[in-house]
């Protein structure tokens, strides 16, 4: 059985429905024929996801989530970067509920994971479809 924690970096947060948000992405997981592995999700500010921006990926720009996959074949592992400052600043704009970009954030997070791209037309409507309809999942469950 693959496992999900969440830790904090440099921000107070508390994360309401924890076991109910973990249950739904391994569920999601396991609907797109993949196996949970161990997922580490890091909740953090826009200095800390730029600084990782800025050494991993030679973006010096803000942004919501950075995903760094693992390697096992068949299992979804890896870690997960997420900015409140962006899911924050994102939600307002957006005129949702942080709770809700947050959800959005963490199974964008895990569709990477998963191997889908966001970087094509395409492949951005293909990850916004699939955000949609587990969002969708998500919201009958709670």
């Amino acid at each position: 059985m693959g496992t999900i924690v969440f830790f904090k970096v440099d921000r107070k947060f508390r994360l309401s429905k924890r076991k109910l948000i973990t249950n739904w992405l391994e569920n999601s997981v396991n609907s797109e024929g993949w196996k949970l592995g161990s997922v580490n999700i890091i909740l953090s500010s826009d200095e800390y996801l730029l600084t990782l921006n800025q050494q991993f990926l030679k973006h010096d720009t803000y942004t919501d989530i950075i995903t760094f996959p693992g390697e096992r074949e068949g299992y979804v592992e890896g870690e997960i970067y997420i900015s409140l400052d962006r899911v924050e600043d994102n939600a307002g704009k957006f005129s949702v509920a942080m709770g809700e970009e947050l959800n959005r954030v963490l199974i964008h997070g895990f569709l990477h994971l998963m191997g889908y791209k966001d970087k094509r037309k395409e492949e951005k409507e293909l990850m916004r479809k699939k955000e949609d309809h587990y969002l969708g999942v998500f919201n009958c469950s709670t």
